[in-house]
């Protein structure tokens, strides 16, 4: 591997979170934008062909070396990795709508749920999956959300036109069994 590589190697490898390329750059200054690429290009290259147990993945804005997602179950199981609790469905359901429509107000979003979801946007501000993106110039200028960087990182994207498109999802969930 060339030198370049293993810096960037070793800068994904101690960070818990994805590494813009500007990040990145900002390793060796003397690197053009190419061989940033390239050494990137490499790294992914290397593991995809000499069968590691990782991969380097491009998601939520920046790079992110990850377990591959074959071992992923095994390495949960033996309480190895750590993971964030899981988000109740309620709060889902108000991410999904966060994720699809903003920005977007609280009233709008209660409107959809048809109900009050004051704790799931605090819940969902306090994990860091969605942040006030402004104000919309409605009466009171009411606070507007967006999903953030740490949402396209939990949810493996790389920016938000990856998002399963609205008849993909009604074709999934009408193929889930229905609970008795």
């Amino acid at each position: 591997m060339t030198p370049l590589a293993k810096l960037l190697e070793a800068a994904l490898f101690a960070s818990g979170r994805p590494l813009p390329a500007i990040e990145l750059a900002a390793l060796d200054p003397t690197a053009s934008a190419e061989e940033l690429t390239g050494a990137l290009d490499e790294m992914r290259e290397r593991y995809d062909t000499e069968g590691h147990g990782i991969e380097l993945v491009e998601l939520g804005g920046g790079w992110q070396i990850l377990t591959r997602p074959e071992y992923t179950e095994t390495i949960e199981r033996a309480q190895l990795a750590s993971r964030p609790a899981r988000l109740s469905a309620a709060a889902l359901e108000t991410l999904a709508i966060v994720a699809y429509r903003q920005p977007i107000g609280r009233a709008e979003i209660e409107e959809i749920r048809g109900v009050a979801v004051g704790g799931m946007l605090r819940t969902l501000l306090e994990r860091g999956l969605i942040d006030v993106v402004g104000r919309a110039e409605g009466l009171g200028r009411p606070l507007l959300y967006g999903t953030t960087p740490v949402f396209l990182e939990q949810f493996a994207l790389r920016h938000l036109g990856e998002l399963p498109r609205a008849d993909e999802l009604a074709v999934a969930l009408r193929a889930q069994p229905r609970a008795l």
